[in-house]
């Protein structure tokens, strides 16, 4: 019964899921917009190596992305030792860590999407404004992301749901310590390892009420 659930115990893992979809879909966003507007607009040798290398999160296992994650972010790499000489902790096993791990994951999806929508912006167009003297941040702004606008609600979403649903590399490099890491799909799967099928199913169903009011959302505005 949920009378029988703590609702701190109960309520910790979904708001800090929501906490880190958002801040990563944000993060993802921009990082996955800008390199997606440069990627269409430039063509070089070795340009089809980059962009599967953006990719690859998108087909790796997981928990090989929260291996290598694991590795750069640890106390013995550079990045590491810098992170944690900035932030005075190390990143790993910090809420922190998840939302780095959902950017990587959600990467691959926000930047196709995105990707997808500049190239069809017709390049004429852009042109003339900036034969009538548009910057190429008034051009992106006023010219590019309007036309594209449908391509930028879509990859947020997908960048917003794949963050909310991320497992295999949050556990890796987050881990599943309740009330400070546990996202709601470590916690699920610790509740069924443990047997306790009703709390399982409660959170299943938080995740399955966020995710449908997602699709709704992207059903409505694109």
């Amino acid at each position: 019964m949920m009378n029988n659930i703590n609702w701190a115990d109960f309520t910790s893992p979904i708001l800090l899921s929501l906490k880190v979809a958002v801040v990563s879909s944000i993060f993802v966003l921009v990082i996955g917009g800008v390199t997606a507007w440069k990627m269409s607009r430039r063509n070089f040798r070795g340009k089809t190596v980059v962009e599967t290398t953006f990719l690859l999160p998108l087909v790796l296992p997981p928990t090989v992305v929260g291996f290598i994650l694991l590795v750069l972010l640890g106390k013995k790499s550079w990045i590491g030792q810098f992170m944690e000489s900035f932030f005075n902790q190390s990143i790993i096993f910090t809420w922190g860590a998840a939302v780095i791990a959902a950017i990587v994951v959600a990467f691959p999806l926000v930047y196709q999407t995105m990707r997808t929508g500049f190239s069809l912006v017709d390049k004429d167009i852009e042109d003339a404004a900036r034969s009538m003297g548009a910057s190429e941040w008034q051009v992106l702004r006023y010219i590019t992301m309007p036309l594209a606008w449908r391509s930028l609600v879509t990859a947020y979403l997908l960048g917003f749901a794949r963050g909310l649903g991320e497992f295999g590399a949050t556990l890796m490099i987050a881990g599943n310590i309740p009330h400070k890491t546990q996202t709601l799909p470590t916690a699920i799967y610790i509740a069924v390892e443990s047997g306790d099928m009703t709390l399982a199913w409660y959170w299943a169903g938080a995740i399955i009420i966020i995710s449908f009011g997602l699709m709704l959302v992207a059903n409505r505005k694109v």
